[in-house]
């Protein structure tokens, strides 16, 4: 018991090691592309680059992974992830660093799949749910943590690459040394996208506009902050608190949509998403603790609304359904995040830095209409029928296989079973 717990706190801390990276080295990118003069386009289009990687990585990973072996395979992956790293910092040009963040993007997915396949394999029925809360808390608290670094260095200069570098091939360590048996083959990953509609066409919408609000926060909220002038410690205070603002109101949120149609919270929460981003579009703000307060209010409001959607659709899938469903959601939110920040990249070079919010709000107010419109149009899954809510790690750490380490998704094995 002792030694499994073991191998499970060790793969915990190349997950977190791993997200640091990610997060220093996503937060770093668009600082320095300001510092050079990039365009604003240029740098949403960082973002876009990373998610067609990330969704690149999610279907081939699965098939190299299978013919190196999980170990081989999450070496190179981690070790690309530094080396790229080095490179942007040597190599400072937008076509390069696009093609570096793309590199990144299917990196990281790779990485990730392996990692919550393993978790997956050495939990057990008893720790599952365990072992996903903790996942669930690394994967937040890392990248918060991996966003800090920046202020302990000077963007203009290649130390923080450096220092990316180096968290990467940190992530090496535990797995390398690790004894944990060698998990099952990863499953290749499948999308029904007709099925999905068909399931909730509230979700399949959702998911789409949800990641083009996130994605283009996320690539471009650094920027922004540059851009009116705030601090280093401000921009990444700011980035750090919308995250954990979001982790926090989860469960709450979750919970109250127990207690009747989900789509009434996920309506109203994108629409005051949608109402904090247009008061920062109106208002301005230049003051960085007014810029941390209304951003951590946005991020309180707009980080759960993709949990919302992820358990409507699971609320309206088959019983043995939970994964695929939750796998087909989570490519249609890359594909939004595809989107959104080079929408948002052209949107503020065209008007104001304030123009990210106004993006965002575009995005949250069509989730609110569709999902009101929707409301009338199809009655919700009784009470009784559905299943509790459940927080779902960072969206930049969720690949497919973080369906199969979701607790739910033991007892759709277990339907599974006793069907044959």
């Amino acid at each position: 018991m002792l030694s499994s717990f073991a191998s499970i706190v060790a793969l915990l801390f190349g997950t977190a090691f791993l997200l640091a990276a990610s997060g220093l080295y996503g937060l770093l990118l668009p600082l320095r592309g300001e510092i050079e003069g990039f365009s604003t386009t240029s740098l949403g289009l960082l973002g876009t680059a990373w998610a067609s990687g990330f969704i690149a990585g999610c279907f081939i990973a699965p098939r190299l992974v299978r013919r190196v072996g999980h170990v081989r395979a999450f070496g190179a992956f981690a070790a690309t992830g530094a080396i790229v790293a080095l490179l942007s910092g040597m190599w400072i040009n937008v076509p390069a660093w696009l093609v570096l963040r793309a590199f990144t993007g299917f990196t990281m997915a790779g990485a990730f799949m392996v990692i919550e396949s393993w978790l997956n394999e050495r939990s057990t029925n008893a720790t599952r749910g365990t072992v996903f809360g903790l996942y669930m808390m690394v994967t937040h608290a890392s990248i918060m943590a991996g966003q800090m670094v920046v202020t302990l260095g000077d963007v203009s200069t290649s130390i923080l690459f450096m220092a990316t570098g180096i968290l990467f091939c940190l992530a090496l360590l535990p797995t390398a040394i690790s004894t944990a048996i060698t998990p099952a083959p990863l499953a290749d990953v499948s999308i029904d996208l007709k099925g999905l509609y068909a399931n909730s066409p509230v979700a399949f919408v959702g998911c789409l506009l949800i990641g083009m609000a996130n994605g283009a926060w996320g690539t471009l909220g650094a920027v922004y902050g540059a851009e009116i002038g705030i601090s280093t410690l401000e921009i990444a205070l700011m980035m750090s608190i919308a995250v954990l603002a979001g982790a926090v109101a989860q469960m709450p949120t979750g919970r109250l949509s127990d207690h009747t149609d989900r789509r009434f919270v996920l309506a109203g929460g994108a629409f005051g998403s949608a109402l904090v981003g247009l008061a920062v579009f109106l208002t301005a703000p230049r003051t960085g603790g007014v810029v941390i307060a209304m951003t951590a209010f946005y991020g309180l409001l707009a980080y759960t609304l993709y949990s919302l959607v992820v358990a409507h659709a699971n609320d309206h899938a088959p019983p043995t359904g939970f994964a695929k469903v939750s796998s087909g959601l989570l490519l249609l939110y890359g594909i939004g995040t595809m989107a959104g920040p080079v929408i948002a990249g052209v949107t503020m070079q065209w008007l104001r830095p304030e123009s990210l919010f106004l993006v965002t709000a575009a995005a949250h107010l069509g989730v609110s209409l569709y999902a009101a419109l929707r409301i009338s149009r199809r009655a919700p899954v009784p009470l009784e029928e559905r299943e509790a809510f459940k927080t779902l790690p960072a969206e930049r750490a969720v690949t497919p296989q973080s369906a199969m380490l979701d607790p739910r998704a033991d007892a759709e094995e277990a339907d599974t079973g006793s069907a044959e």
